[in-house]
C-alpha cells in the first residue's frame, strides 16, 4: 500500500507541475520533462519516509522466498480446501453425473 500511496503522490505532483508549465506556455514536451523532474525532486527531498516505506514494500514483495500475495477469495478457497480430508480416496475414473432434469 505504501508503494501505491507514493506513486499516487508522485503522479499528482507530475500533473500539477505539467498544468503549471502548460499555463506558462512551455510546450507539451518541455512541460512533461520539467514536471517529471520537479516531481522527482520534491518527493526525493521532502517525502523520504514515504519513499523508504515504498521501497521496503517492494523489497519484501520481490524478495526470494516471499510468500505469494493472495486476495480474499483465494484465502477463502484455501481455507475451504483445508477442511476436506486429505486422506480421502479420489476416484478419478468416475464419470460426472448427468443432469437429472434432462431425462426424456
Amino acid at each position: 500500500m505504501a508503494f501505491l500511496k507514493f506513486t499516487a503522490l508522485r503522479l499528482l505532483l507530475v500533473i500539477v507541475f505539467f498544468v503549471l508549465c502548460m499555463l506558462l506556455q512551455l510546450g507539451a514536451v518541455l512541460s512533461a520533462v520539467v514536471a517529471a523532474i520537479l516531481a522527482w525532486c520534491i518527493t526525493y527531498l521532502f517525502f523520504r519516509p514515504m519513499r523508504n516505506d515504498a521501497a521496503a514494500s517492494l523489497q519484501r514483495r520481490f524478495k526470494d522466498g516471499a510468500p505469494p500475495v493472495r486476495n480474499g477469495r483465494e484465502l477463502d478457497d484455501a481455507e475451504a480446501e483445508d477442511h476436506f480430508d486429505s486422506n480421502a480416496a479420489v476416484n478419478a475414473a468416475r464419470r460426472p453425473r448427468q443432469n437429472q432434469s434432462r431425462k426424456s
